[in-house]
């Protein structure tokens, strides 16, 4: 009897700690729910101030880091505020088991435990009455704890509206530039007399810069003799400077002796092809509208603009994407292959994904608040070869393509997942849970390590395999914008902050750390040993690849840059927010 007491006594015990447990556990979650209805993004007052100066101002770089700043904040704290509402509702979820588990022990104990004959009858009526006004009450604030978690999930995208349309408006005041394509727009398909057979390899890409980063996306470039010196605001060593018809932030990419990119507009959507030798313009071709395309321009937010995709090439076609969901392939004489619309994408930012292709596959990232998707095309056709539907959410990333494992894959980064696809079927390789929020810098490798990293998340390294294995992870420096790139075990990441830190690829230790002041977005590239690093303010700045810092130069542009570079043996190729330039030796 005696023995029974006493556990009758622990169990009741437990059921007072997790009946607590539940109650303050309820009433944070409420607090929360009470804290987002009041502290609602929408009514933010700094954020409506800004905005009204930068309509009074809209060429004014430093209000649009600030309000991007207030955007990364507002993020911070909904992402924050997210964890509390899940970790908070499993909490409570495991709290209420526990405690209706510990209460029903204690009744069931109770009942084998002879009652003593005085016991009054109106205590133990009371009693009974008591538990139940306590399984009222619990039962209350736990719906009432759900329901407000619930409720108070909804304000990020109310938020990404009103970011959004703020910004639409200095948008709008981009100047409409109208051009005639080069080309018939109807023109047949044609390659002009080029093998189609005959496929991009990984030997013809290492040799190039045809896509987002140069060779398989992934930032280190093969190119020598690159200049570490100019002024392009005085000339110097500016081979040819060119006005580019069509705005837009994509990077220019190099095919031999021909330099691709894309812009677009309220006006429309083009793909130009200037000569690498002179600057001459060689073509231009108005997209047109296609097919399924929106009627209007899609809404999106000043730092990604209506062509933020990078082109790809592949020696014979020049492929294209923007935020409309359009899809075009042309001939390197600007004569349309194929065309298509895959769907505008629901992204409050615009689709920012840039292509990449290899073989006959024209890989597309097109992640958005509809779930994930990855997909290849045939470069010939346009037609399906694989179309995979993901569990991830909206993303910016564009995918690297690498050998890991004896095989080629397509590696991407998206909230919640790195993970790695088979080229030819599309089937997941390998995955890791590592990144939160709305992932924007793509992926980087070297030396077989896989390295990603995200505002809101963490930098990670990690091994691809069966499973694949995390390394190392760090939050100090996060990358926002601009992706990481790695060579000879050290790793690099710029930040919108406008710091750069150089890490040891294998460890994770931090080697060296350095301010320069402005933000980057464009992504760092790596060749002959030297990091090019763009800020904002178009000042480049070369370090050596090296465990210790040093600066090899910081010739500046003359002009704002927001695009990655493109490399070509003795040349520079640099998009500026208004003009193309080739810097090398004339």
């Amino acid at each position: 009897m005696k023995d029974q007491t006493t556990k009758l006594k622990f169990v009741y015990r437990v059921m007072l700690v997790t009946g607590a447990f539940c109650t303050i556990v309820t009433i944070l979650l409420l607090l929360n729910f009470w804290q987002i209805q009041h502290n609602k993004p929408l009514d933010n007052v700094s954020l409506k101030t800004l905005v009204d100066r930068l309509n009074a101002d809209p060429n004014n770089d430093a209000l649009k880091v600030d309000i991007r700043n207030l955007d990364l904040l507002a993020r911070k704290a909904y992402f924050n505020s997210e964890w509390q509402v899940t970790t908070g509702g499993i909490l409570l979820l495991l709290g209420a088991i526990a405690f209706f588990a510990s209460l029903k022990i204690y009744r069931d104990m109770q009942a084998k435990i002879e009652v003593p004959v005085d016991l009054d009858k109106n205590d133990a009526i009371a009693g009974v009455l008591s538990q139940r006004w306590l399984l009222v009450t619990i039962a209350i604030f736990f719906v009432g704890a759900l329901s407000a978690s619930y409720l108070s999930t909804d304000y990020l995208k109310m938020y990404n509206n009103s970011i959004a349309g703020a910004l639409k408006t200095n948008t709008n005041r981009i100047k409409q530039v109208s051009i005639t394509s080069a080309n018939d727009s109807t023109a047949k398909d044609s390659t002009s007399g080029a093998n189609a057979n005959v496929f991009i390899t990984m030997a013809d890409i290492r040799k190039q810069s045809n896509g987002f980063r140069g060779p398989f996306g992934n930032g280190v470039s093969t190119q020598k003799n690159i200049p570490t010196s100019w002024d392009g605001s005085k000339g110097r060593k500016v081979i040819w400077k060119v006005k580019v018809p069509k705005p837009g932030y994509n990077s220019p990419v190099i095919w031999n002796d021909k330099v691709f990119l894309a812009g677009a507009d309220k006006g429309g959507e083009a793909v130009f092809c200037f000569d690498l030798a002179t600057g001459k313009l060689l073509w231009q071709k108005a997209i047109g509208r296609l097919p399924g395309s929106p009627a209007s321009s899609p809404e999106v937010s000043q730092d990604t603009g209506l062509s933020p995709s990078t082109v790809v090439v592949d020696g014979q076609r020049v492929f294209a994407i923007f935020p409309t969901g359009d899809l075009i392939c042309l001939d390197f004489n600007g004569n349309k292959v194929w065309s298509k619309n895959i769907g505008e994408p629901d992204n409050h930012y615009g689709h920012a994904s840039s292509l990449i292709a290899l073989k006959d596959k024209l890989f597309i990232q097109y992640d958005s608040n509809k779930g994930g998707r990855i997909m290849a095309l045939n470069v010939q056709t346009g037609n399906t070869v694989w179309d995979i539907r993901r569990k991830t959410q909206i993303s910016w990333t564009s995918p690297v393509i690498m050998v890991a494992n004896n095989k080629t894959q397509l590696v991407t980064s998206a909230n919640p997942l790195v993970a790695g696809y088979d080229t030819e079927t599309g089937k997941e390789l390998w995955s890791v849970d590592c990144m939160a929020g709305e992932v924007a810098p793509s992926v980087c490798y070297n030396g077989g390590i896989v390295f990603a990293g995200n505002e809101n998340a963490k930098l990670v390294a990690i091994q691809p395999g069966s499973p694949a294995k995390t390394l190392w992870e760090n939050d100090e420096y996060l990358p926002e914008v601009s992706s990481p790139v790695a060579a000879n075990g050290l790793l690099f990441v710029c930040t919108s902050s406008g710091t750069m830190v150089c890490y040891d690829g294998i460890t994770g230790k931090k080697q060296w750390e350095s301010e320069f002041g402005k933000p980057f977005f464009a992504s760092p590239v790596i060749t002959e040993g030297k990091v090019y690093a763009m800020d904002n303010g178009g000042k480049m700045h070369i370090v050596k690849v090296s465990r210790t810092k040093k600066i090899l130069g910081e010739p500046t542009l003359g002009e704002r840059a927001y695009a990655t570079p493109a490399f070509t043996d003795g040349k520079i190729v640099i998009r500026g927010a208004n003009n193309l330039y080739c810097i090398g030796e004339k």
